[in-house]
C-alpha cells in the first residue's frame, strides 16, 4: 500500500468501507451467535445438525454470521464460514454439543473467522 498524506483521499477510502458496512446492516440478513466460552477455548461452535436433522448453518438463510465474544463482534459471510467448517467434518473438531449432546457442530478456531 502506498503512503498518502492526503486527508480527502483517506476520508474517501474510509467512507467506501463505511458504505459497505451500512449495506450489510441495511440490505443483508445476519445470524448472531453469542459464544460465552469462545475466549477460553479459542473456538466457536458452529452447529450443523440437531437430533439427526440439518440445523444451524446447514439451514441458515442468513447472508452473514456474527460471532460475539468478549466485547467484540466478528462478521463473516455465511458461505465463507461454511467453507472453513467443511474441512473439519469427521475430524476431532466435529463434536456433539447442545442440550443433552443432541447436536453436532464444528469447533472452529477463532482465528479462522478473520
Amino acid at each position: 500500500m502506498e503512503f498518502n498524506n492526503n486527508f480527502k483521499y483517506d476520508l474517501k477510502v474510509g467512507q467506501t468501507k463505511e458504505n459497505e458496512l451500512g449495506d450489510i446492516f441495511t440490505n443483508k440478513t445476519i445470524e448472531v451467535k453469542y459464544d460465552l466460552q469462545a475466549l477460553d477455548t479459542q473456538n466457536v461452535y458452529v452447529e450443523y445438525e440437531s437430533r439427526g436433522l440439518p440445523s444451524g448453518i446447514s439451514k441458515s438463510i442468513a447472508d452473514y454470521y456474527c460471532f460475539c465474544f468478549g466485547y467484540t463482534f466478528h462478521l463473516i459471510e455465511t458461505n465463507i464460514l461454511k467453507e472453513r467448517c467443511r474441512k473439519y467434518l469427521k475430524t476431532n473438531r466435529d463434536k456433539k454439543g447442545g442440550d443433552s449432546n443432541t447436536s453436532k457442530g464444528i469447533l472452529l478456531p477463532i482465528y479462522e473467522l478473520f
